[in-house]
């Protein structure tokens, strides 16, 4: 088992685990969180979300940003400055689309998650811009558990 530095097994699940976790998806959403597509800009359900507490994978429930690390970016995703536990999120060159960016996926399962730009606010200039429908939101004092 691979723990990360917050204490949360972040294992690589198998391909039949993610598969099967993603068996009730839309479509759409297969799209966006298994073969990395994009949600339209201002349509994401957590775009405007003001709660508090942490937004996880929506795949596996891996902890990945607290709505205190949440901006305003005015991009239309919802954007954060910092993950949750930098051992939770893995960065990948993407160079699709005719630019280079960098990609972010969840350290758990891969999934999808969005992009992460060097444009953000103190204190890391950081701009994690995140597809709503690759989250799942947990409001502060509930339990999430991971999925596998």
């Amino acid at each position: 088992m691979k723990t990360s530095k917050s204490g949360y097994d972040v294992t690589r699940l198998t391909d039949e685990q993610v598969a099967k976790l993603a068996e009730k998806f839309t479509p759409e959403e297969r799209h966006v969180i298994l073969h990395q597509g994009t949600e339209r800009p201002f349509c994401g359900v957590f775009l405007d979300n003001k709660k508090q507490g942490t937004y996880v994978c929506r795949l596996c429930g891996l902890p990945l940003f607290k709505s205190s690390t949440k901006f305003d970016s005015g991009t239309g995703w919802p954007s954060f400055f910092q993950p949750f536990d930098p051992d939770h999120v893995n960065n990948i060159e993407d160079a699709s689309h005719g630019m280079v960016r960098t990609e972010t996926r969840c350290a758990r399962c891969d999934a999808h998650l969005g992009h992460v730009f060097n444009d953000g606010p103190p204190p890391t200039r950081l701009r994690f811009c995140m597809n709503s429908v690759s989250l799942q939101f947990v409001e502060e004092g509930q339990p999430f558990t991971l999925r596998s």
